[in-house]
Order: structure tokens, then C-alpha cells, then sequence
């Protein structure tokens, strides 16, 4: 069975290998615009379908494509990728202190259907500094993550605890995978 993973997050690669040896990456430009009253965990959702039918599309739906998307929430309002250093910073000074939900959605297309669902984690950030957050900013490591952090990085040492999936957090919820590829294939991966 061909496996496409569609994202070119190395975090997302490396958390679909723990489930799958051979796949994959094929990714297709994807429209991320989303009604604001829509909650960010069924945006997620939806995302992740979009970014997997883009591939469907391009590849036909004899594969199984496996596509996700992950923001951060905070007072119920997303926070994505940072657009600059100083949004970054505005990011991480805001979610200092606090909790916030950290949503996933993961979709699985494979012969004209869709399976889908999304996982929420609530992480705690630890009081944080002006200067730790400028000197995290020079790593350059928030630029290209949800809400400004990546937790399996530098990122983590802002982390006091989380309720819910490290991987999920990561960016793939691999027990959340696992049971929708299980669910569109009936248990032959």
C-alpha cells in the first residue's frame, strides 16, 4: 500500500515513523483561512482534511494520505505560526504563566474517504523573561511553529507540565493516527 505523509514537518515525518516504516512526503499549496468563529480544535480538523484532499487531488485516491495541523490556543483565540520576531514575542510574553490548549487534527484519505478527528493537549508554561524569550527568539526556533514554541526543543524548558500527548503536541498525535488509519483500512497497516 502506498503511504504519502502530507507535510514536509520533519517533527511529523519522525512521529509517523514510531507507526510506519515506508512512506511518502508529497505536499500540495493549501488554503488555510478559516472563519473566525470557528473553534480552533474543528479547525484543525478541517486543515488537516484540506491539506490531505490538496494531495488526493495530485496523486489519485489509491494511497493513503495521512495530513494534520496543529495551533495553539489561548483564551480561545489560535495562534499560529508567528508572521515576525516581534509577533513571536508577543506570543510567548502572552502565553507566559499560563495554560493553553494545544490542538491537532489528523485526517486519513484513502479510496474516497475521509477519516478524521482532532486531540487537544493543555500545556503550562513557567514564568518566563523578556530576555529568555528574546534569547529563544535568536535561535530562530519559533518561526516556523504554532503559538512560537516547540516543545520537543528549546522550547520545552518553558514547559512546567501538560496534560495530554507529547507527540500530539510535537504535531501528529500518533495514537490518533494509528486509529484512524486502523478505521480506513480495517487493520492492515
Amino acid at each position: 500500500m502506498r503511504v504519502i505523509l502530507a507535510s514536509k514537518s520533519p517533527r511529523r515525518r519522525e512521529l509517523l515513523g514510531k507507526i510506519i516504516d515506508n512512506f511518502e512526503i508529497i505536499t500540495a499549496e493549501t488554503d488555510e483561512a478559516l472563519p473566525p468563529s470557528l473553534h480552533p480544535s474543528e479547525g484543525v480538523r478541517i486543515l488537516a482534511i484540506r491539506k490531505g484532499a490538496a494531495v488526493r487531488d495530485t496523486v489519485g485516491d489509491e494511497a493513503l494520505i495521512i495530513s494534520s495541523d496543529t495551533l495553539v490556543e489561548i483564551d480561545g483565540e489560535p495562534l499560529g505560526k508567528p508572521t515576525d520576531e516581534a509577533c513571536a514575542a508577543a506570543m510567548l510574553t502572552r502565553l507566559s504563566g499560563r495554560g493553553h490548549n494545544v490542538h491537532t487534527g489528523v485526517a486519513i484519505h484513502y479510496k474516497g474517504k475521509v477519516f478524521s478527528g482532532t486531540h487537544t493537549s493543555r500545556v503550562y508554561f513557567r514564568k518566563i523573561s523578556d530576555r529568555e524569550i528574546q534569547d529563544y527568539i535568536a535561535t530562530g526556533e519559533p518561526m516556523d511553529k504554532a503559538g512560537s514554541y516547540g516543545i520537543q526543543g528549546e522550547g520545552g524548558k518553558f514547559v512546567k507540565r501538560f496534560d495530554g500527548e507529547f507527540d500530539s503536541i510535537m504535531g501528529l498525535s500518533v495514537s490518533l493516527t494509528r486509529e484512524l488509519m486502523e478505521k480506513a483500512v480495517g487493520g492492515e497497516v
